[in-house]
């Protein structure tokens, strides 16, 4: 019980909090974000101090050495951290926006105004600098924020979000101490409780890896915003200029395979497979990436196979599959429906591609992939905010409901209806 009332006593605060920040002015947020910013940096050293004892419980606990590098921070990455908070406020401010404006036949004025959701409870793992950016883009958008990192980070997360609110509070005397929070405690317990709270807490978002965002939706009972992983796909068509197919599959898989938006499964039309497959293999050869292939891949990849690098079946399981890794399912289809067909039933609704130059194939593939994001001769690795143009990004979301694909500041809002008038009784 203890543990729960802890929990509803930062809930309660939260959104208390969110009432006062829905009443900032955009100059008020955007000066205390220039202010936040200067305190990193200016805190430097305390942060790296932090940031060590961080270190030593990560390697405590057996952290491989790429989610210690994660969870390290010095002063480059206090510095980004630090000028990702002046890209938020430099954007423009997402609330007050009108969404829609009508006049009924009585006279009575409708306006849909975009405002802030509230509280904002997000979950994730290892990265201290993720600590920063959620904060922002949620104060930005005027939402009160609770942040719990894993327990590696426990030291470092706090004090980021102690910096943060201290220089709110310089810049704004009302700037609500209760704006952004860190759970202050790594009981595994906290989470359910804090998303049992119906009352105040008003949204979750989850960010980390498939088997973290699974445990958060399964106990949450607060709306959580997700995506489980990205199982993305490229299908190259009867018709695709073949050179530029290659360079974008090789820049969906190999840029950065361990990302959500990288490449898991490669999809050929069978009438140029013959002649696209082995065009890749030397380069996928190259990068080390290991193929699993449908029999009719196989059978045209054979030649290719060395001593060094060996062809795999791919399994029912592989096609649901997100490697993360140097990995790479191929698969020969007959035609964009079977591709089509294949992508809407093993993917992930994240991001998939096809390369061809045939407008009506390509428009049957943007009308029918179900997914978050449907690329026509682009790489899947631009489902990103940035990329998008919409500045950071708190995630991305596969979900049909509210938000979809990278979710910027305008997906930190909700909205509600003004009613104008003169008087008006419903007859």
């Amino acid at each position: 019980m203890k543990l729960l009332e802890q929990m509803t006593q930062l809930a309660k605060q939260a959104k208390a909090a969110s009432r006062e920040l829905a009443r900032l002015t955009t100059a008020e947020k955007n000066a205390c974000l220039g202010a936040m910013a200067e305190a990193l940096e200016q805190n430097s050293a305390a942060l790296q101090d932090a940031n060590a004892r961080d270190m030593e419980v990560g390697a405590t606990l057996g952290l491989s050495a790429a989610m210690l590098d994660r969870l390290h921070l010095d002063d480059k990455r206090i510095a980004a951290m630090a000028r990702g908070l002046c890209e938020v406020a430099a954007l423009p401010d997402p609330v007050g926006r009108i969404l829609d404006e009508r006049t009924r036949p009585n006279g009575l004025q409708l306006r849909k105004i975009a405002t802030p959701i509230g509280v904002v409870v997000i979950i994730y793992e290892s990265r201290p600098n993720v600590t920063a950016d959620a904060a922002s883009l949620c104060f930005k958008s005027g939402n009160a924020t609770i942040l719990r990192g894993g327990k590696e980070a426990l030291h470092s997360n706090q004090l980021i979000a102690q910096i943060l609110v201290a220089a709110g509070q310089r810049t704004l005397p009302h700037f609500p101490d209760a704006a952004i929070q860190v759970v202050p405690t790594p009981e595994r317990e906290a989470v359910p409780a804090l998303l049992s709270l119906t009352q105040y807490v008003d949204l979750c978002m989850p960010r980390g890896g498939e088997s973290l965002i699974r445990a958060v939706t399964d106990c949450s009972k607060v709306p959580v915003i997700k995506h489980y992983k990205g199982v993305c796909h490229v299908f190259v068509d009867a018709e695709a200029d073949l050179s530029m197919a290659a360079a974008i599959v090789l820049n969906a898989k190999v840029q950065r395979p361990a990302v959500c938006n990288a490449m898991e499964t490669l999809l050929v039309d069978q009438a140029v497979a013959t002649t696209f497959l082995p065009q890749l293999a030397t380069r996928f050869a190259e990068k080390k990436v290991e193929l699993r292939c449908d029999p009719a891949s196989r059978a045209v990849l054979a030649l290719c196979e060395t001593e060094h690098w060996k062809l795999k079946t791919a399994s029912e399981q592989d096609w649901f599959t997100e490697y993360n890794d140097y990995i790479l399912n191929v698969r020969v289809v007959d035609g964009v429906s079977a591709a089509i067909n294949h992508i809407n039933y093993y993917g992930s609704a994240h991001s998939d591609s096809i390369v061809t130059r045939n407008e009506a194939r390509a428009k049957q593939f943007l009308a029918e992939v179900d997914s978050a994001t449907v690329y026509w001769n682009a790489s899947t690795r631009f489902t990103d905010g940035s990329e998008f143009g919409m500045g950071a990004e708190i995630g991305i979301s596969t979900d049909k409901i509210g938000a979809r694909g990278p979710m910027g500041l305008e997906e930190l809002t909700s909205y509600k209806w003004l009613g104008i008038g003169t008087g008006q009784i419903r007859t």
